[in-house]
């Protein structure tokens, strides 16, 4: 099983080891698209219109400290991803206490999606960085469509002939859509919360608790030890963890699509 998971806003303050090394990351071919665009980052974050710097990167006037340190990115010191990432689902996910048959799973299932390295394994070293999807760079223009050009023969590669869950945000997962027998493959979840209304239920989409059931949910996969071969196989298993699972109609050559229904948040 391939995990897809987003990255987090939230990120360690520092790392703590060694300076960034390129050629240490996982997907050595996507190295090329990450030098271009970490140029570009460092570029627009040093240049000297600072407004321009902000404005391209979507942060705000009290974001400043932002771009300085993006400017130091490929000097400054690098930790794991698994703990560079600090967001509600990571949070959830909870990494440094899984057990060592769980981790040792986690490093091999999970891709992390990221504006600037397309994508990292848990393992990968990498500094603190600000650098949404959403961003426009000099040079290599919205992040959604380089990376759409970049990563497809890589991520098709790497997911191989198993079944991915797919749990990244609608941003990133514009990066690689999966095709034709890999899309079959693919598994979305949607997180609804029911609650009753006058007397009937009710299901509405969550946000910041969509991220916490998707961490907790990978938590229990990785705790559990699954190894699905197959998409129906990955649903099984999370029935069998006694998620409430609803699938979707879906056509042909497209992701199956599925509801976890949660009621307390």
């Amino acid at each position: 099983m391939l995990i897809l998971l987003p990255p987090s806003e939230g990120k360690a303050e520092a790392g703590t080891g060694r300076r960034l090394d390129l050629s240490r990351l996982c997907l050595p071919e996507l190295n090329p698209a990450r030098a271009e665009v970490l140029d570009a980052l460092v570029a627009v974050s040093t240049g000297p219109d600072r407004q321009a710097g902000l404005a391209a990167l979507g942060l705000s006037e009290g974001q400043r400290d932002e771009l300085r340190r993006n400017a130091r990115l490929r000097a400054a010191a690098t930790a794991p991803a698994a703990r560079i990432y600090t967001g509600v689902l990571y949070e959830a996910l909870d990494l440094a206490t899984l057990p060592p048959a769980a981790e040792r799973l986690a490093r091999r299932s999970v891709l992390i999606s990221s504006g600037l390295w397309g994508v990292v394994r848990l393992a990968d070293r990498i500094p603190p960085y600000r650098c949404p999807i959403g961003a426009r760079l000099p040079g290599v223009g919205a992040l959604a469509a380089y990376w759409r050009r970049a990563l497809g023969p890589a991520m098709t590669a790497a997911a191989g002939e198993r079944p991915v869950l797919d749990l990244r945000s609608g941003a990133y997962a514009a990066t690689w859509a999966p095709r034709g027998p890999l899309a079959e493959r693919t598994v979305t979840v949607r997180v609804l919360h029911e609650r009753e209304v006058a007397g009937s239920p009710v299901r509405s989409v969550v946000s910041h608790f969509n991220k916490a059931t998707k961490g907790r949910l990978v938590r229990d996969l990785l705790t559990a030890g699954a190894r699905p071969r197959t998409a129906a196989a990955l649903v099984t298993a999370l029935r069998e963890l006694k998620y409430e699972v609803l699938e979707q109609p879906t056509a042909p050559g497209r992701p199956r699509q599925l509801d976890v229904v949660v009621r307390e948040l």
